[in-house]
């Protein structure tokens, strides 16, 4: 079974890129028929935050990206101590003494000679005595995962194509601090192969991150790790999309803090940020489609582009006010001012770009409006206009055939003093739609105040 997982940590909340990420991962797993997992990556006890957790629920329901099972990795501790354990036994970890002064010591001297910032395996130097010495002082040690320089590491990524590392290039990743705290590299893997999970897609600052999980995922293989009626027992499969940037080309300190509070702040329609999100980087066009499914259907790793997809708020704007066109009344009544119905939500939708903006328009039938100053001609038009009002199936219509025939007026003469009496607006919702809404009684109460 396709299984895919989003895997925030709670340290803040859900920004445009993260949403980004689970809604694809959404999707795979959704067009295949498979799971999605929501898994809390909450070892860092320190800066993750229950607040968080639930913000980050909450936001994920907001959007509409339900999960079928959630995890917690503060609740599976016990399954990283069994891997460490077994990777050490294995002899693909080791102990290190370095303090974060002495390694960005040898950070600086590396890059000022030219070279990667490479750790040197100076650790794995030390005799047993020296450790000893070390342990006695009351040093305790962080521990690396040592990767096999002889054993290739490549793979075929969904978007990015073959993938080919070299593992005497890459530094061996800590993955466990001296505090005995985990690390992102180890869990991850051990959650992945517990859970079962066949793609991972994330964006493309996790590819060098791959290339070291790929030797940790085989390193746990060849030591029997892999347990239990959901674990895989093969690598998954791995794609990495491009970032996203803003509007100028750059990346953006402000695409890390638009989050579901700011969107909903502005009222922007979920829909309307899965229409953007959900193809934005992709060769595939960006368009206010609502039905979920056919986004769902339609979306396709092999679309994706190498370039940075580019975030515009512009476009989100666009898009929502395209979603919120094709918004059914039932959909939206229990936000709708007191009093609109079906009919007042015909009327008033294709003027709206926010459904917020629907008490303003409301407003134009229930009043009160504020009418201009009007020429005497227009006074008297519009007193002709009061004793023509009928009322029947079509009373606009009706009315300006009338006032048509009987005054010569057409075109903007005609129909724009009638709006500006009535609604007080030189432009907005259909008059043939609005009108009925206003009623007889009103309609001829504004018309016989303009033209006094």
């Amino acid at each position: 079974m396709t299984t895919t997982r989003f895997a925030p940590s709670p340290t803040g909340h859900l920004h445009v890129g993260n949403i980004r990420t689970a809604l694809h991962n959404w999707m795979l797993a959704r067009q295949a028929g498979g799971r999605f997992i929501l898994r809390i990556d909450d070892t860092d006890a320190a800066r993750s935050r229950e607040d968080y957790v639930d913000a980050i629920r909450a936001d994920l329901r907001w959007l509409g990206l339900d999960w079928d099972h959630e995890e917690r990795q503060s609740a599976r501790l016990d399954r990283y101590e069994a891997a460490f354990a077994a990777l050490k036994a294995a002899g693909r970890i080791y102990p290190c003494f370095e303090t974060a002064q002495e390694l960005e010591v040898k950070r600086k001297i590396a890059l000022g000679r030219g070279l990667p910032p490479i750790y040197d395996r100076a650790a794995l130097k030390l005799t047993e005595a020296e450790r000893a010495v070390k342990e006695a002082d009351g040093t305790a040690p962080h521990w690396r995962f040592l990767l096999d320089h002889a054993e290739p590491i490549h793979w075929d990524d969904g978007i990015r194509g073959a993938q080919k590392f070299d593992a005497a290039q890459l530094s061996d990743p800590v993955i466990r601090r001296a505090d005995g705290s985990w690390l992102y590299m180890m869990p991850s893997a051990v959650d992945d192969i517990d859970m079962g999970v066949t793609q991972v897609l994330r964006g493309e600052d996790h590819v060098s991150n791959t290339a070291v999980q790929i030797q940790i995922f085989t390193a746990l293989f060849a030591a029997g790790f892999a347990a239990g009626e959901d674990a895989a027992n093969s690598l998954p499969a791995f794609a990495h999309e491009a970032l996203l940037v803003g509007r100028e080309g750059k990346l953006s300190k402000r695409l890390g803090s638009l989050g579901c509070d700011t969107f909903r702040g502005r009222g922007i329609e979920p829909e309307a940020i899965i229409a953007l999100l959900a193809r934005l980087g992709t060769s595939q066009p960006v368009e206010p489609i609502a039905d979920r499914s056919a986004l769902v259907a339609s979306f396709d790793l092999a679309t994706f582009g190498r370039a940075p997809a580019k975030f515009d708020e512009e476009d989100l704007e666009r898009l929502n006010a395209g979603i919120v066109h094709q918004l059914s009344y039932e959909a939206v009544a229990t936000r709708l001012p007191e009093g609109m119905d079906a009919d007042g939500w015909h009327a008033i939708r294709p003027n709206l770009a926010h459904i917020g903006e629907a008490a303003d328009w409301w407003r134009l039938v229930t009043g009160p409006i504020v009418q201009p100053a009007f020429s005497d001609d227009d006074k008297a038009f519009l007193a002709a206009a009061a004793e023509a009002l009928a009322w029947g199936d079509n009373p606009w219509g009706a009315l300006t055939a009338t006032l048509k025939d009987g005054t010569g007026r057409k075109g903007r003469a005609l129909f724009l003093p009638l709006r500006q009496a009535l609604t007080g607006m030189d432009h907005g919702p259909d008059m043939g739609e609005l009108l009925p809404l206003i009623g007889e009684d009103e309609a001829r109460a504004r018309l016989v105040q303009a033209a006094a």
